[in-house]
């Protein structure tokens, strides 16, 4: 059982305030209706701060059986050799109850992917896979997840680990989404935060992974989950998506009403 490690500070720590939180999340975005997707993107901060765009993603989305979910890793532990850090069985608990790991999509990503290792220490303090559990709770109450921590953000691992899920998303035998967690350009005025955000989401709508990776290496832009998200790219992209959606955008000024240093949130849909 993997314990919950930001519960109470990223988000409310009982079950009745967590069930509230959420729900008054969906409730503020305009009415829609649900469709499969292929991948998504959704922001992992505090709720106060990043929750109505999450909300923006999940809201829209027909939550499948199955949701492996690629996060950054922010605490800087890794033991997988390849970089990319898979809890591979028991449950996931949040205030909300426990969320079954897929162990037999798990036990297939291992054996596909010589990237990916049992790796329970990158996990163990990480918020970035935890913070997006509760919104697919409240979505799909059976939901299972394959949590996977990537320590490296470099295009040619992105694109083998995204052609390793592509491949196992079109043979599974239940429809699966490719969640990419990650927040945007951290801790800059909120127009530089804006300009740079925009041209990340734009390599993104474009469904370019390499791209993105290279305008955030080229033009500073310190999104944390762009190998996540560049490689639910790779992986749609095999799957045949045309193209991105980007559903919402916000930053953390709009909210504290401080544009001195902000930290931005999009949301992405990709059918």
């Amino acid at each position: 059982m993997r314990a919950p490690a930001v519960s109470g500070r990223f988000y409310p720590g009982t079950k009745r305030e967590l069930e509230r939180a959420v729900r008054q999340l969906f409730e503020a975005v305009p009415p829609t209706r649900p469709a499969p997707a292929r991948a998504a993107v959704a922001p992992h901060a505090g709720y106060v701060y990043s929750g109505l765009t999450a909300a923006h993603v999940f809201a829209r989305l027909d939550i499948p059986p199955v949701v492996v979910i690629l996060a950054p890793n922010h605490t800087g532990v890794c033991g997988a050799r390849g970089g990319a850090s898979l809890w591979e069985a028991g449950v996931f608990r949040t205030p909300l109850g426990d969320v079954r790991v897929d162990e037999r999509f798990a036990a297939a990503l291992l054996d596909a992917s010589p990237l990916v290792a049992v790796d329970h220490a990158a996990h163990a303090r990480e918020h970035a896979v935890e913070v997006e559990v509760p919104f697919l709770q409240m979505r799909r109450a059976d939901v299972r997840i394959v949590p996977l921590v990537l320590a490296w953000d470099a295009w040619e691992g992105c694109r083998g680990l995204g052609e390793t899920l592509s491949g196992l998303t079109a043979r599974w035998s239940e429809p699966v989404l490719l969640l990419a967690s990650s927040d945007l350009t951290h801790y800059e005025p909120a127009a530089v935060s804006e300009r740079k955000d925009r041209r990340a989401l734009e390599a993104v709508a474009a469904l370019d992974g390499a791209e993105l990776l290279r305008r955030c290496q080229s033009e500073g832009i310190s999104m944390c989950g762009r190998a996540p998200t560049a490689t639910v790219i790779a992986a749609a992209r095999t799957l045949g998506a045309a193209h991105a959606e980007v559903v919402h955008y916000s930053h953390s000024g709009m909210v504290t009403g401080d544009d001195a240093a902000v930290v931005g949130y999009g949301g992405v849909v990709i059918p």
